[in-house]
């Protein structure tokens, strides 16, 4: 759809609110390398298991206040007292499944971290390090998932990782930057900058 106020177009999707727009045309498809950003926005994708983005972008600050800011070895140390009182917090989805994969995921990254160097490098290995830019002329063309999310969500799984299923996977290397999915009439497309 066309903003009225710039003329410029942009994927469809975001035309639901303006926190919507501005997370399209700020954040959504730009890569991402830092691993705590990394961590909220793998939360952030499986919390929106089942409910809207903009419920979850209307939750996002409340996420960064109840998870420490998202600092990975803060929420790594949160113990069951903690959690129980994270399930009571408003500010959230109070999903006890999704919450404890937090913590875990948390854990999953400290071990990759000491490891392997960064989350970050190991999620960018997926994409030999550059991210892939796909051509869609309409949102209907873009997949759920794709072979990429399905070996992302496998090794995820292999390395500890929990709630990470393909579709979270694939909306998590969208959101992150890893691929590019705005449609290519929309002004964010790599083609149009």
């Amino acid at each position: 759809m066309v903003n009225p106020v710039t003329g410029q177009e942009r994927c469809s999707w975001a035309n639901v609110s303006d926190l919507d727009i501005e997370y399209h045309d700020t954040e959504w498809g730009v890569p991402v390398r830092d691993d705590q950003l990394l961590f909220e926005m793998l939360t952030l994708e499986a919390a929106q298991a089942g409910l809207s983005w903009s419920t979850i972008l209307k939750k996002r600050q409340g996420y960064r206040e109840v998870f420490a800011g998202f600092d990975i070895a803060t929420v790594a140390a949160f113990d069951e007292t903690r959690i129980q009182e994270i399930l009571q917090d408003t500010r959230i989805v109070r999903n006890k499944l999704k919450v404890n994969a937090t913590v875990n995921n948390a854990n999953a990254i400290l071990r990759m971290q000491k490891e392997r160097g960064s989350f970050s490098d190991y999620i960018w290995g997926f994409v030999d390090h550059k991210p892939i830019i796909n051509h869609w002329k309409a949102l209907s063309e873009v997949p759920g998932k794709t072979e990429l999310s399905d070996a992302l969500c496998k090794d995820l799984k292999k390395q500890g990782f929990r709630f990470v299923g393909s579709t979270i996977c694939y909306a998590f290397l969208q959101a992150a930057g890893l691929v590019n999915d705005h449609v290519t009439s929309c002004f964010r497309h790599p083609d149009r900058q």
